[in-house]
């Protein structure tokens, strides 16, 4: 599971690639970033609700 994670992290290619800026924690903030993005990535994975848009009455403007 956690190489898993580590993997969904990587996707992010700064994190990946060597780091070149030298100003104090940049290094953590560019993997919280990453981790961040890849939480919300995780969050909505799920597929949205699909609708029948032939059916009017399933559409809710129109209830």
């Amino acid at each position: 599971m956690v190489e898993n994670v580590i993997c969904g992290v990587k996707r992010c290619r700064i994190v990946k690639d060597t780091l070149r800026l030298t100003k104090e924690q940049i290094s953590d903030k560019v993997m919280e970033i990453a981790c961040g993005l890849h939480n919300l990535r995780v969050t909505f994975r799920q597929p949205l609700e699909t609708i029948d848009i032939t059916d009017i009455n399933e559409i809710s403007y129109f209830k």
